[in-house]
């Protein structure tokens, strides 16, 4: 927090989370003076729709536990009794989802290893708490036993089924307690599906289920804006809720209970929101925290859409852009950044972008990785990771860290252990307009992120020519306001970051760079008034962790230069992967 304004908001924020931390403990206090629902019958279990691997099954038998990248190796011990390697693995341990791949074995010794695993959670006291209490996780946790009761409870004795149904009163009980404490939003939601889940799955529990509908109604309205998208801007976030929201739906109708109308109306626009995203690859747009996607999860989810609706083009809620002509592609990050208690993964690339030609991508966001320590997760969450302009290499979104004064510190680490990295400070007005001229697309946005310290404001315009075989752009920063003079030095930096596999080389002295795509497509980069440069660059979303791959990059000073014009154009040839390395007479 180096500048003023973001030291006011951290303060702000600050107290806003001592008033809820109150009224926690308010809640928790009282909460003591009532006792815990108790389902008396478990009627049936909703299906899972994730995929289940049976090989996993045996790696747990054995001892070995691999989530989010990371393992461990118990060697007789209890996995609850280890300090988990990253919170994503601990999260993945606490919730409870590998429960499916034991079920996938289909086997009695998958089946007692469950049950042992699931009594051992509940009475050992193991694990770290603040993962595995946390409202998410819990929620988690408790759609992962309901799901898979068919396989904790088969061979079972009358004792361990009263022992379960205790265990699912308790997380139902405890999840209510968090929602009355204001548990943060998608908490909030995340919660209401799970209790939707229990009122509907187990007898005895229809008052908790009339209030976990209005809860989930309330929540879904408040958080699937009007074009699909959720309101933190994540694409992850729409997938893993239809993974859950489908067989929710599906267990309204079994029951016989009137379905929330909001619920149906969620999942029709989440679907063609889903296919916003979609490349020609399978794979999703990388922005806001999205990181690898699950292919087979993905076709997955199109299966449901009845409709196999086409994916919608212009989402103005959510702030996304998709133009498409021929066999090319471009989504476009042109909204604002979401609300601070959902921005936990938000990314600072207002006006990046992702462009495809077919399968193959060509510009990419580096992406939030699959493997990777909490220094390298905020760093795929600067601007420089993304596919925009940045100024002095600055974000023009400032996210709570460590930094500052030993207050500042004291205050950043208690936010983040309350709400996680969320951001403080963003662009405040952010626009973007669409248009047709000769059937071609134009996309026109501008973000104020950088005016308050810069004076500056990057305006970026897009043009997708009717074959799609050229795709123009420009991007303009206009000086004014008060800190206009602060631009004078200040070096604006565009980047295009390229897909893993594409061959880079400049020629004519940089004013063209030649890329030859994995399948021998090539395009020709070009720009002026100034000359690309070749850098490296990282690319990010991938499950074996991080590939090397290179980015064009773009340097200007506003205050001598405010335009620049680029161009990315498919050639009529293809080239090998071989030639583009060879130096020609132009090529450097």
């Amino acid at each position: 927090m180096e500048f003023g304004p973001d030291r006011w908001r951290l303060y702000r924020l600050a107290a806003r989370e001592a008033g809820r931390a109150m009224r926690e403990s308010a809640v928790w206090s009282l909460s003591r003076l009532s006792s815990a629902p108790a389902p008396t019958r478990l009627l049936f279990a909703p299906q899972d729709l994730r995929t289940a691997d049976p090989t996993i099954a045996t790696d747990i038998y054995s001892g070995f536990f691999a989530f989010s990248g990371r393992a461990i190796t118990t060697g007789g011990r209890s996995p609850f009794a280890f300090t988990p390697p990253s919170r994503a693995w601990g999260e993945a341990l606490y919730g409870f989802g590998w429960l499916r791949h034991l079920r996938a074995a289909g086997t009695a010794l998958a089946q007692a290893n469950a049950r042992s695993l699931v009594d051992e959670f509940v009475t050992s006291k193991l694990g770290d708490k603040r993962i595995a209490c946390s409202p998410e996780i819990t929620a988690r946790r408790l759609m992962s036993l309901i799901s898979q009761s068919p396989l904790i409870l088969e061979g079972a004795d009358h004792a361990f089924y009263q022992r379960f149904l205790r265990i699912i009163g308790q997380h139902v009980r405890k999840l209510e307690r968090q929602v009355s404490s204001g548990a943060l939003p998608f908490q909030q939601l995340m919660a209401a599906i799970a209790l939707c889940y229990a009122g509907l799955c187990c007898e005895g529990l229809d008052r908790n289920l009339r209030h976990a509908s209005r809860l989930l109604a309330r929540e879904l309205e408040r958080q699937v804006l009007a074009d699909g998208g959720h309101a933190s801007r994540n694409p992850r976030v729409i997938v893993d809720l239809l993974f859950d929201l489908l067989p929710l739906r599906q267990m309204f109708a079994s029951r016989e209970v009137d379905t929330p109308d909001a619920l149906l109306h969620a999942i029709d626009r989440m679907l063609p929101m889903v296919r916003l995203f979609r490349h020609g690859d399978g794979t999703l747009s990388h922005f806001n925290g999205m990181g690898v996607t699950a292919a087979d999860h993905l076709a997955t989810l199109l299966t449901y859409d009845d409709m196999r609706s086409q994916p919608i083009h212009h989402a103005p809620h959510s702030g996304y852009e998709r133009l498409e002509a021929g066999r090319t592609l471009l989504v476009a990050d042109v909204g604002a950044p979401p609300p601070r208690p959902l921005s936990q993964d938000a990314g600072a690339g207002c006006l990046s972008f992702e462009f495809s030609s077919a399968a193959q991508r060509i510009v990419v966001n580096c992406g939030t990785p699959y493997i990777a320590g909490n220094a390298i997760i905020q760093a795929s969450r600067s601007t420089v990771a993304h596919s925009t302009a940045s100024i002095d290499d600055i974000s023009s979104c400032q996210i709570v860290d460590k930094k500052g004064s030993w207050l500042q510190r004291r205050i950043s680490a208690w936010i983040l252990r309350r709400v996680g990295p969320v951001v403080i400070s963003a662009p405040e007005h952010v626009t973007a307009e669409r248009s047709e001229r000769e059937h071609a697309q134009l996309l026109s946005a501008s973000h104020d992120g950088y005016k308050a310290r810069f004076g500056i404001t990057h305006e970026r315009r897009w043009q997708l020519a009717p074959k799609g075989n050229v795709l123009e752009g420009e991007d303009n920063f206009r000086i004014e306001g008060s800190q206009s003079g602060n631009s004078g030095t200040a070096q604006a930096i565009i980047r295009f970051h390229l897909a893993p596999g594409i061959k880079a080389s400049r020629a004519q002295g940089g004013r063209v760079v030649m890329l030859v795509l994995p399948n021998r497509e090539a395009w020709q980069f070009s720009a002026a008034p100034v000359e690309a440069e070749l850098e490296d660059s990282v690319f990010l979303a991938t499950a074996e962790g991080m590939r090397r791959t290179e980015q064009i990059v773009l340097t200007i000073r506003p205050g001598e230069t405010q335009t620049v014009r680029w161009r990315f154009e498919r050639l009529a040839r293809t080239f090998s992967s071989e030639q583009a390395a060879e130096p020609g007479p132009e090529l450097l």
